[in-house]
């Protein structure tokens, strides 16, 4: 009985080392951006105030459902991050900042014969015809759940060969999305902005909530400039971990006690398009700091101090020492916070412009609105307790 017991906790130990539980990695990932949409409340002006602190439980509460989707659905991971750096040295000037041109600028395009390749495409995003393929777009493949790879029937097949003139022999069109899956986080935020605008402008109470909520998310995450990378995790760097290191353990520790989370008023955006890639850019540049000051720190620092075993929610976890993210907290010279700060001005800024956008309707008459969790919200909830992850773990 003593050797199995003593087997059992090594075998413990080793899944905790692996990271073989959900508590670390997502319970306390949420408390950044539970904190960042209740603080994002206070920047509002008195026109919106009263009717978002009378629901600041739900905006609060429902900030992580983004996260728990990515239980349910595969369509939901590559909303949270961008991995603008796999575009080239220069990405931020190559690639295109419309949804559709990108999508048809790295898109694989064939028309084959049987199985030859009758001719092939190459960034299409620049073709005469663009028009009529985002109208292709929306009408052949917006709709679809695939895995990004199209084989079309005849009617599709013979509409692109129209748009772009084609008189080849050709009888099949296949298209491959090679853009999607490194992220698209920029452009699914903008349209989840006139989704919240146009909720204004329809006064859909419940609809406003839940897309304020929702947005917190997305915000949230494009402050992160573990967001805008390939090495999201560094497992690139053998840094293994770094993500939760930055944005879950640093702000656990520091954020209640020591961060200011006053930031000022929301304020206007009116390109908001122009305005979300900025933020993603300002993310971006901060990157090589993140990386580098814990890998450096990770050379110097005392090797047994750098991790610890903490008991939560009746379950051993391996973390980060205190002493360890104080280290990497001072060397960053407060960055942690900057952005925490900086995602809850912006997200005040977006719910105002989309306010505005939709017609700055009146909300004093409103009030609180007393939310049931729907079937689908529930049915979300079970699929985050009991399923497993789409994508990446960040």
């Amino acid at each position: 009985m003593r050797y199995l017991l003593s087997y059992l906790l090594i075998l413990c130990f080793a899944c905790i080392e692996m990271g073989f539980t959900k508590v670390d990695e997502e319970v306390w990932g949420f408390y950044g951006h539970r904190k960042i949409n209740r603080m994002a409340v206070f920047t509002l002006p008195q026109e919106m105030l009263g009717f978002y602190k009378k629901n600041i439980e739900f905006i609060t509460e429902h900030a992580v459902d983004p996260d728990k989707r990515r239980y349910a659905i595969k369509e939901e991971a590559v909303r949270h991050y961008i991995d603008i750096d796999h575009w080239g040295e220069e990405p931020f000037e190559t690639v295109p900042r419309q949804f559709e041109k990108a999508f048809w600028k790295y898109a694989k395009v064939h028309i084959l014969e049987g199985t030859d390749t009758i001719q092939a495409f190459t960034d299409l995003s620049e073709h005469a015809a663009f028009a009529s393929l985002e109208q292709f777009y929306e009408d052949y493949i917006f709709e679809t759940k695939q895995e990004g790879k199209w084989r079309f029937d005849d009617k599709a097949t013979n509409e692109f060969k129209r748009i772009l003139d084609i008189r080849s022999r050709g009888s099949e069109l296949h298209i491959e999305d090679t853009f999607s899956g490194y992220g698209i986080l920029p452009y699914h935020l903008h349209g989840f902005y006139w989704r919240l605008a146009n909720a204004f402008k329809n006064k859909n109470q419940k609809n406003i909530l839940r897309f304020s909520a929702e947005m917190g998310h997305y915000i949230g995450d494009a402050h992160v400039p573990l967001h805008t990378t390939e090495n999201y995790n560094g497992q690139l760097s053998d840094q293994l971990g770094i993500h939760a290191f930055w944005e879950s353990r640093i702000p656990e520790l520091y954020a209640d006690d020591s961060y200011n989370f006053f930031v000022g008023k929301a304020e206007y955006k009116k390109n908001m398009h122009s305005y979300i890639w900025s933020v993603i850019e300002d993310s971006h540049a901060l990157l090589d700091s993140v990386l580098s000051i814990e890998k450096r720190l990770s050379r110097t620092f005392p090797e047994n101090q750098q991790f610890c075993f903490d008991e939560r929610l009746e379950r051993t976890v391996r973390v980060q020492c205190p002493e360890y993210a104080e280290a990497y907290q001072n060397e960053m010279d407060g960055m942690v916070e900057q952005r925490m700060r900086d995602a809850v001005k912006s997200l005040g800024s977006v719910w105002y412009s989309a306010w505005v956008e939709g017609g700055s309707p009146d909300l004093s008459v409103i009030g609180k609105i007393e939310v049931v969790d729907s079937e689908e919200q529930k049915k979300l909830d079970e699929q985050f307790k009991e399923g497993n992850i789409y994508g990446r773990e960040h």
